[in-house]
């Protein structure tokens, strides 16, 4: 088939090499605009997409908006059968959606409905889902709203993160793609309706929750570290310093909220404890618990902010 791709992170690179790989001709690759960066934030840099479109020799394009006559005209003049988008970033509209002969579809890192919207991976985790997965749909103008063609579903381990969980599905979702359009070709693809039973809301992550609050409870003291990592990070204050957690697990123990329980990094919470397992202080790389406690050593009793 002849196929528009549509991704920018890096969430959406394996998509696109299987759909090459798999002997589609990718006739354009649309992806957000080079960004600041690099040293200083003096360069512009490209996204992750970009640079594997390059390296296939893809055309790469990355229009500042699609809803202009202009840019529509554009889109149809690539006489595409299909358009996959994963992560792309930009809302399409009507005319964009209409244009490929087969619509256009998307894969959504959740079990739709549950988890619509810009940051379904880290939701699941701090909400303490047991279970999530991807999902390839038809697109609509909504927001995720449309027929779900095929779904995987993953498990999600107690102590996972959410970049464990990221790369998990991004090979899970290039895998269902690639499946997906086989089935498109063969005409034996059904989509089917969202239920209107189970719709949940991703928002995008605000950095000012990703402070820990050690009055909640121990299981969702864990989910929240774990959803947050690697980025932005959950944090503790500590001598009016932040102390990110990248990894913790639940452990016994109860005390005052915030309180260090042993000399190990066991926190009470509002009920039961969290391990911290491994921690970044400001302007630091990131270390396991033991190595942390030997550069800043803290007496049992202690209070994290």
């Amino acid at each position: 088939m002849r196929i528009v791709f549509m991704g920018t992170p890096d969430f959406a690179v394996p998509t696109l090499a299987e759909i090459v790989g798999r002997g589609h001709e990718v006739v354009a690759v649309y992806t957000r605009a080079p960004a600041a960066g690099g040293r200083r934030g003096l360069d512009l840099v490209p996204s992750p997409v970009h640079r594997t479109a390059e390296r296939l020799g893809i055309p790469v394009l990355h229009p500042k908006t699609l809803r202009t006559e202009e840019a529509a005209e554009t889109f149809r003049a690539h006489e595409a059968d299909l358009a996959v988008v994963v992560a792309y970033g930009m809302i399409l509209p009507r005319a964009i959606l209409d244009a490929p002969r087969l619509g256009c579809v998307n894969l959504h890192a959740s079990l739709l409905p549950r988890w619509r919207g810009a940051a379904p991976i880290q939701r699941a985790i701090m909400a303490g889902d047991a279970e999530t997965g991807v999902a390839v749909m038809r697109m609509e103008e909504g927001l995720d709203t449309g027929p779900v063609g095929l779904v995987e579903r993953v498990t999600i381990a107690p102590d996972m993160t959410a970049g464990e969980l990221h790369d998990r599905l991004m090979l899970v979702g290039a895998d269902l793609m690639g499946r997906a359009l086989a089935a498109l070709e063969r005409e034996a693809l059904g989509f089917t309706p969202q239920p209107t039973d189970g719709v949940t809301y991703a928002a995008k992550i605000d950095k000012a929750e990703s402070r820990i609050d050690w009055s909640r409870p121990a299981q969702a003291a864990h989910d929240h570290i774990r959803g947050l990592s690697p980025f932005p990070g959950a944090w503790f204050e500590l001598d009016g310093a932040r102390v990110k957690v990248l990894r913790s697990t639940l452990a016994p123990g109860h005390g005052a909220p915030g309180e260090l329980l042993d000399d190990a990094l066991a926190i009470a919470c509002g009920a039961g404890a969290v391990r911290l397992v491994e921690v970044q202080k400001a302007g630091s790389r990131a270390m396991p618990a033991a190595e942390f406690l030997r550069g800043t050593p803290l007496a049992k009793g202690t209070r994290l902010g």
